[in-house]
């Protein structure tokens, strides 16, 4: 029977690849992690992993639960806030763009796009690698729209959760 568990939780997960020559200008300004928004970036993050954590059993479902276990990346997380209140985040680690999130209350806005323009424009002032990311197969909205960005698929590989 371990084998069976093995196989359940297999995960596709897609290396996307930045496939156009000119990125799009940023319309937006993030903004380096600041501390005094951590609670938010946690919830937040939380918000916005869970379901998909929850639908392929990686767990922890909630994968923060204290600041301390990000701050540790915070020199690479930046944030698009309104003010004191968060709208969404993105992590930029060399040349992948990870952990990219809008809050609930800003979803289907094209905050999503913009933090995404946003990484890429960053990523290509401090990097000359092809820009690369990773996205589960099981979230087909990001998967769409970083298609319809430029990223093409170069890699699909099964990981176990």
């Amino acid at each position: 029977m371990i084998g069976h568990n093995y196989y359940e939780h297999m995960i596709t997960v897609y290396e996307m690849q930045w496939n156009k020559d000119k990125i799009p200008g940023s319309e937006i300004d993030c903004i380096p992690f600041d501390e005094s928004f951590a609670q938010q970036y946690m919830e937040s993050y939380n918000d916005a992993f869970y379901p998909m954590r929850k639908v392929l059993d990686i767990k922890p479902y909630n994968w923060y639960s204290e600041k301390d276990s990000f701050l540790s990346k915070a020199k690479d997380i930046f944030l698009l806030t309104d003010h004191d209140e968060l709208i969404g985040s993105v992590a930029c680690y060399g040349n992948e763009i990870d952990d990219l999130f809008v809050c609930s209350k800003y979803r289907h806005l094209g905050y999503g796009r913009k933090l995404l323009i946003w990484a890429m424009n960053h990523i290509q002032e401090h990097c000359d690698d092809s820009i690369i990311l990773h996205v589960a197969a099981w979230n087909e909205h990001a998967v769409q729209m970083y298609k319809d960005s430029g990223f093409v698929i170069v890699k699909t590989e099964q990981v176990v959760s």
